[in-house]
């Protein structure tokens, strides 16, 4: 995070409190998880060990308690974000990251998406039942929703040790924060706050969270301000102008040949996620990125101030919308929740 973002984010809270998390060095092995493991919940997918390793100051900073605190909210990685992802990928070590990213891309992100129990979920049980034992967590999760009046705010609040608060609010937040959608979407307008997505690494959660619901042939319209960069890093950045979102096939593909990506599979399974697999087009209308770039990485691009004139975000709600004649669902934040079919996600569950 810059200065700005910081102090955005938290206050006037001062600069010396804040440690910097560096997730290729400054880390502590715990254990592994092994490639038996792996293989059992893959399905026989993948197999490989995975490293588990977190921020050395949480394992030898002599702390009495580590309080750790995160809105639980449907994830393309993981099912329902937060729990101990919170520990052993935000403060987590560049295998596990990229190991089980992966492994929620080859098990298929439409399978995983809004379920609390699913493969990378298992690895971080696995992980956190075998190594954690000694770091003294606990858990504060949130789940946040808007009210029948209109206000967004906390609806649930589950603090405690182990796995049961995570549990607990997953259960809540599948009932608040998954819009389930008779039909599917022919055209679906996304915004993302200027403030929060600056990158298509964050952005894609307009691809992501929509994925489910969008009709074969549809076209998803990413409103996206803010993007001016694909990755959060340099190198991660280069990956994807690279090797851009071309779906599964070409992404395993591309796996297999370079070893640039096979070593950053978080990468990979990024370009996997973001990509409609040939199903839907995805026109992005980034403010700060060219056609050359956009095109190059495989979306369809159109020009921001266009689109804002014909999506007035003032005048547009929540949910459907008829713009000009045409009838639109419009998502003003995909962050905070899922879009899915009622029956893929009712078979699939």
């Amino acid at each position: 995070m810059s200065d700005h973002e910081r102090t955005e984010m938290f206050g006037d809270l001062p600069p010396s409190m804040f440690k910097i998390h560096n997730w290729r060095n400054g880390l502590a092995k715990l254990g592994e998880v092994p490639s038996s493991f792996v293989h059992h919940v893959s399905q026989a997918r993948l197999d490989y060990s995975i490293s588990v390793e977190i921020d050395e100051l949480l394992v030898h900073g002599r702390y009495d308690l580590i309080i750790s605190i995160g809105q639980v909210v449907p994830h393309e990685v993981i099912g329902m974000a937060k729990g101990n992802k919170n520990i052993l990928v935000g403060a987590g070590g560049k295998d596990i990251i990229n190991k089980t990213h992966f492994l929620g891309a080859v098990c298929n992100m439409e399978t995983i998406l809004g379920r609390a129990d699913n493969p990378v979920r298992a690895v971080f049980d696995y992980a956190e039942d075998h190594f954690l034992h000694d770091v003294p967590l606990v858990y504060v999760q949130t789940v946040m929703a808007t009210f029948p009046s209109g206000v967004f705010g906390m609806a649930g609040l589950f603090i405690g040790t182990g796995h049961e608060p995570f549990r607990e609010a997953a259960a809540l937040s599948q009932r608040l924060n998954i819009t389930m959608l008779d039909a599917p979407l022919r055209k679906a307008v996304v915004y993302l706050d200027p403030r929060e997505f600056k990158s298509t690494w964050l952005g894609n959660k307009a691809i992501y969270r929509t994925r489910m619901a969008m009709a074969d042939d549809g076209e998803l319209i990413i409103l996206a301000p803010g993007v001016e960069m694909f990755g959060e890093d340099a190198e991660i950045d280069r990956l994807i102008r690279t090797y851009g979102y071309r779906g599964t096939p070409a992404t395993l593909a591309a796996v297999n040949v370079n070893n640039e990506l096979r070593h950053n599979l978080s990468a990979a399974a990024h370009l996997i996620h973001g990509s409609s697999e040939g199903r839907f087009r995805i026109t992005y209308a980034p403010g700060k990125l060219s056609r050359q770039e956009i095109e190059n990485v495989g979306f369809q691009y159109a020009p921001l101030d266009d689109l804002l004139k014909r999506y007035d975000l003032a005048a547009l709600s929540p949910g459907f919308n008829m713009v000009a004649g045409e009838q639109i669902y419009f998502i003003h934040n995909p962050a905070l929740g899922l879009w899915a079919l009622r029956s893929s996600f009712t078979t699939q569950s």
